[in-house]
């Protein structure tokens, strides 16, 4: 990973511990350590639950980075993919189920094995505005099936959209001011 990159990780875990140190300092101010107590005992229940998602997140990751080739997701996703890779990752994006923690780990190896921004940027936004699954369970039975078609159908084009315009947005942001 380059510098960079590894960087802004270092400042946002930077940002994010300052944070958790103001709260946990209003807690106590507010509450005392009793209060600080219980903030700690939600934050390790909370970590309990969702452990095994993640875990299986990161196992699905690693999965991936030894088994699909850099090359074929350069070759399908990659810088050179075009539009036909920005479908690919669209499509992708709507089949694939599972949450957050599932999704990101996946799409940070996506993007350490040669998927370009705007792939990722579709698969990201296919993933949370066309997900087939939600769709099934969630809006078919609750909102009907012509109001979920319209919609779901509606919304296609978007992940393309922003696939497009974020390598851009990106440009736009790292120029030189």
């Amino acid at each position: 990973m380059d510098e960079p990159k590894k960087g802004k990780r270092t400042g946002s875990l930077l940002i994010v511990a300052g944070i958790c140190v103001i709260l946990a300092g209003v807690a106590v101010w507010v509450g005392g350590l009793p209060r600080l107590r219980d903030g700690i005992g939600e934050a390790a229940g909370l970590l309990v639950s969702v452990a095994p998602q993640l875990a299986l997140g990161f196992l699905m990751a690693g999965l991936v980075t030894v088994l699909v080739p850099q090359a074929t997701i350069a070759r399908l996703v990659g810088e050179g993919s075009g539009i036909q890779g920005l479908m690919v990752a669209t499509a992708a994006g709507a089949v694939t189920p599972g949450g957050p923690f599932l999704q990101f780990p996946l799409v940070a190896v996506l993007m350490r094995s040669g998927a370009s921004e705007g792939a990722v940027a579709a698969y990201l936004t296919a993933w949370s505005l066309l997900g087939l699954q939600r769709v099934l369970v969630w809006e078919v039975p609750v909102l009907g099936p012509q109001f979920a078609i319209a919609r779901w159908t509606s919304s296609l084009i978007v992940p393309i959209f922003v696939g497009l315009a974020v390598p851009f947005v990106l440009r736009l942001m790292r120029a030189p001011s």
